[in-house]
């Protein structure tokens, strides 16, 4: 099979393609034959090893050798003691745990990081979903629940998570702001967004509005300066940047909130691929509330020049890998 591999961190340049053997199926695995694959930022702080606590157990070189974690595609084999999956089934999924590598024609992983795909959804479709989409979801839910009428901030919301959770919020009922550049602010509102803001042109804590909750993907501002854009009870969550700035937040987050009446924290990426959020976002999809922004699409063979073309930040949603 063909995959993309690396032996060492760096820039996309230090990828290659080559001609490896199929992942060897076990009693608890499946092999799924890739039909897509989805990019996310995460991506480029593997590919890169920077911070340091994105290089994981492999701190000179990348342990895992291949790259990517969002999949879609067919079974092809189970393992013995896999009953829930059979060849033939529709899947996607996330690798995150399970050793990366979605960018490839073959995958192996233990059956639990798949789950059937939306049967409305193609599979370059159905690759967007399995990491951006559960993130969205679980940023804007938690102990305290979105109402109807609640307004919700969504800043950095053009990129991979944001254009869904732009879609989740307004399917709880919430009056949704988008924050992004120029570019993207035509996409964001034709997903629903009820407002847009520039962020070249306007800083949404310096507008005088205030919002019930603030799902921050980028983090350009300080938290201090977030939580002016607060109400009373508030909730601001920082989710979608740098792994250095989520640990500066981790810090402040609890403190900043102990001096006023909001909840300001991070959340990290502790569940990937959960069942029961998975189970949420498809119906979701099946009602029609849900759908993939999808910008570009790269084969197999491009996925450095697709990885470069993220890192300028100009994507409009999903960066699609086909195979």
């Amino acid at each position: 099979m063909k995959a993309i591999v690396r032996s060492r961190y760096g820039s996309p340049d230090v990828l290659e393609l080559q001609e490896l053997d199929k992942p060897v199926v076990s009693d608890q695995t499946v092999l799924v034959r890739v039909r897509a694959s989805s990019l996310n930022s995460g991506d480029l702080e593997s590919l890169r090893g920077k911070p340091l606590i994105a290089r994981g157990s492999g701190l000179r070189k990348p342990r895992n050798r291949g790259l990517g974690v969002d999949v879609a595609g067919e079974v092809e084999a189970v393992g013995k003691a896999v009953t829930e999956l059979h060849p033939g089934d529709e899947v996607f999924g996330d690798l995150t745990q399970h050793g990366l590598g979605a960018f490839a024609e073959y995958v192996g992983a233990p059956a639990r990081a798949f789950a059937l795909k939306p049967e409305s959804m193609t599979f370059e479709e159905a690759a967007t979903v399995p990491q951006s989409a559960v993130l969205a979801l679980q940023g804007l839910r938690g102990k305290h629940r979105i109402q109807p009428g609640q307004r919700v901030l969504i800043n950095g919301a053009g990129g991979n998570v944001g254009p869904f959770a732009v879609q989740i919020a307004k399917s709880f009922g919430a009056d949704v702001t988008a924050v992004d550049r120029t570019s993207k602010l035509d996409m964001l509102r034709s997903i629903g967004a009820d407002h847009v803001i520039d962020f070249t042109r306007e800083e949404f804590t310096r507008n005088g509005q205030r919002y019930d909750r603030i799902l921050d993907l980028v983090a350009r501002g300080s938290m201090f300066e977030c939580k002016r854009a607060l109400r009373p009870r508030g909730v601001y969550v920082l989710q979608g940047a740098s792994t250095a700035l989520l640990l500066q937040g981790a810090v402040l987050g609890p403190l900043i909130s102990m001096t006023r009446s909001t909840t300001m924290g991070v959340m990290w990426w502790w569940r990937p691929f959960k069942l029961e959020d998975v189970e949420v976002l498809k119906k979701l999809i099946a009602a029609g509330s849900l759908h993939p922004v999808i910008d570009k699409r790269y084969p197999l063979s491009e996925v450095p020049a697709a990885l470069e073309y993220l890192a300028e930040g100009n994507s409009r949603g999903k960066i699609v890998i086909t195979t």
